[in-house]
């Protein structure tokens, strides 16, 4: 049958199905799961874990980068590097790094701040608005590590083979159901604690100019 009208689905699972036949010792992978439902998001991953040979990956699936890879490469400032962490280092790494690309003033500017006593005001003021939000990153950073636990205890359930037999079909629907809703939640706590962190970053940055 001709490819013309399958679906991004249906492309993507045959051309991971010839890849498998072609039994490389090297996978290079762009977003293999794009396109992909959570059965197959599964069944990729698991095929990926029982690979013997090298993968190389590049994904913005979380779940798939952290239950199929060993290792993470730095691409930043025109290079690339073995970095030191997991995905949650990273994002602080990502935080730290915009802050640090944001300009700063010029030393005109700085000299031209010689009221101290509005500097101490504006600190203190920084100080007050600081902590609420400190308390916000860490209340979702807290959140976000209850999911992460929630969905490797799921990813456990769904190793067991025994529960792709027919009769416990509704057991695993069930549990993919809320696994991709798990997923959903990750994806939006972790949006809101990397700008819970870059806020945090901005405003100390903003305390210690004014210190």
């Amino acid at each position: 049958e001709p490819v013309l009208n399958f679906s991004g689905g249906e492309k993507a699972r045959l051309a991971l199905a010839l890849i498998a036949w072609g039994k490389p010792n090297l996978l290079l992978l762009d977003e293999p799961t794009n396109h992909l439902d959570l059965e197959m998001r599964l069944a990729l991953t698991l095929a990926l874990q029982d690979f013997e040979g090298a993968v190389l990956v590049v994904s913005h699936d979380r779940h798939l980068l952290k239950s199929t890879t060993d290792e993470f490469r730095l691409v930043a400032d025109g290079r690339v590097e073995d970095f030191d962490g997991d995905l949650d280092d990273y994002a602080r790494w990502l935080v730290d790094y915009r802050s640090r690309q944001q300009p700063t003033a010029a030393p005109e500017a700085a000299a031209d701040k010689t009221d101290k006593r509005a500097q101490r005001q504006a600190a203190a003021a920084l100080r007050q608005q600081l902590a609420p939000h400190k308390r916000e990153a860490d209340k979702l950073e807290k959140n976000l590590s209850e999911v992460h636990e929630q969905l490797a205890g799921l990813d456990a359930r769904l190793a067991d083979s025994a529960l792709y037999e027919s009769a416990r079909k509704d057991e695993l629907r069930d549990l993919l159901a809320r696994q991709a809703a798990l997923k959903v939640r990750e994806g939006e706590l972790e949006e809101a604690w990397l700008q819970a962190l870059e806020t945090l970053e901005t405003l100390q940055s903003r305390l210690e100019a004014n210190s």
